[in-house]
């Protein structure tokens, strides 16, 4: 018992000393990667000063770090491994075998790492895009060449398989808009509203809250279709990336109060009963009966 308890402390002074240097130096090694490369593109970011090239600088910095971790995290455990006393030349040898076997149940990693390495080579998704992807849409968290995770509106977090990623909908690159179906009575004149539309929308640009968020003024695209309770005016605006809810929510606002002011309806959903007529134009009588019991 005594020998292998000096055995065991004999071991924790050289080889269990070392490993644990390894380790210590592994973790130090690799927060310091991981805090240059946090401050080198806080200061790329700084200088830029650009959303799209801070977004795709942020996607950027999530990838190398996560490579830089994994690289580290494997040569760390092989020095850990040899001084364990395990001979790791039989694993390095058995790669090729074992990569060839653990290739088949790992289709769906290389998949899903192939497809992150061309959403990032293809600039389609980058951190703090708004997306819909694999049917979950919310703001880009972070981006891996395995996985992309999205927060919802609610708060709800989704990691999503790269592999799953078939359709990209990038609701914030470059530019946004918001498109607004405009619904009103049909005794109302076009004309005069699609007026107040434009007037509304040269207040809202000239609004200092708004206007730094709006990049074309509203393009009022005409009617658009005749439906059963209202005729459709299509209009919509141009934003910076990501501000298209919020100045279309205020626009809406403003278009209610406004229609309110002018006595513009906006229709409810309403049903005209035909009676029909005979050869002579005489239409049947319509008879209510009221219940006075209700």
């Amino acid at each position: 018992m005594n020998n292998t308890l000096a055995q065991a402390l004999e071991w924790m002074k050289s080889d269990g000393l070392k490993a644990l240097i390894i380790i210590v130096l592994a973790i130090i090694f690799a927060k310091t990667v991981n805090f240059m490369i946090r401050r080198v593109f806080q200061v790329i970011i700084n200088r830029k000063n650009d959303v799209e090239y801070e977004k795709k600088a942020r996607t950027l910095k999530s990838l190398l770090k996560y490579a830089i971790n994994i690289t580290v995290i494997l040569i760390a455990t092989m020095m850990v491994l040899r001084q364990l006393g395990i001979d790791i030349k039989p694993i390095l040898a058995g790669a090729g075998v074992a990569g060839l076997a653990i290739g088949f149940g790992a289709r769906r990693l290389v998949e899903d790492i192939i497809s992150g390495f061309f959403i990032f080579l293809e600039d389609q998704i980058r951190v703090n895009d708004v997306v819909e992807i694999a049917g979950k849409s919310g703001v880009v968290e972070k981006v891996t060449l395995r996985m992309t995770i999205l927060r919802d509106l609610a708060g709800n977090v989704h990691y999503i398989r790269n592999g799953n990623i078939d359709i990209v909908t990038n609701m914030t690159k470059g530019y946004s808009r918001y498109v607004f179906e405009v619904g009103v009575a049909y005794r109302e004149d076009t004309d005069e509203v699609t007026q107040v539309l434009s007037d509304i929308g040269t207040d809202l640009a000239g609004d200092p809250a708004f206007g730094a968020s709006i990049v074309e003024p509203l393009e009022i695209l005409g009617v658009d279709k005749f439906a059963d309770s209202a005729v459709i005016i299509k209009a919509r605006i141009q934003t910076k990336p990501g501000d298209q809810w919020k100045v279309g929510r205020e626009f809406n606002r403003r278009m209610k109060k406004k229609f309110d002011e002018l006595d513009i309806e906006i229709p409810f959903p309403h049903l005209t009963l035909y009676q029909g007529i005979d050869k002579d134009e005489n239409a049947p009588p319509l008879r209510v009966k009221q219940d006075n019991d209700k």
